[in-house]
């Protein structure tokens, strides 16, 4: 399994972005996909997150609530995370993860994401 995320860049607070993460010799229907981030000196934290039927989407970040969105491409084998209103606090990097355990009903931590892809640094300043 190969992940890859995209999309990260230096965006003005009170902008957006948006992230991609593409997966090789996985199909995202089948696990659950997460958005994780990482700031300078910080652990990294879950921010959303979609199970393999892709009915939904868990919130690991009540921060992000109303501002950030995940949806998915099964033709193009690609999930995406929208980011609106973003603030200086979002600077990290955000990588995509795959979870292939048996809990559902939120984010799993990130010790538990069985793949990871390499992030991408998204820097909010003016």
């Amino acid at each position: 399994v190969q992940l890859q995320a995209s999309g990260g860049g230096l965006v003005q607070p009170g902008g957006s972005l948006r992230l991609s993460c593409a997966a090789s010799e996985f199909t995202f229907d089948t696990y659950m996909i997460g958005w994780f981030r990482q700031a300078p000196g910080k652990e990294r934290e879950a921010v959303l997150c979609m199970p393999g039927s892709g009915h939904r989407i868990y919130y690991g970040l009540n921060s992000v609530k109303g501002r950030f969105i995940m949806s998915r491409d099964n033709t193009k084998n690609s999930v995406y995370l929208e980011m609106d209103s973003l603030k200086p606090d979002d600077t990290a990097v955000y990588y995509c993860g795959i979870y292939k355990g048996l809990k559902s009903g939120y984010c799993p931590g990130a010790n538990e994401i069985n793949y990871w892809g390499r992030g991408t640094l998204v820097t909010v300043s003016s």
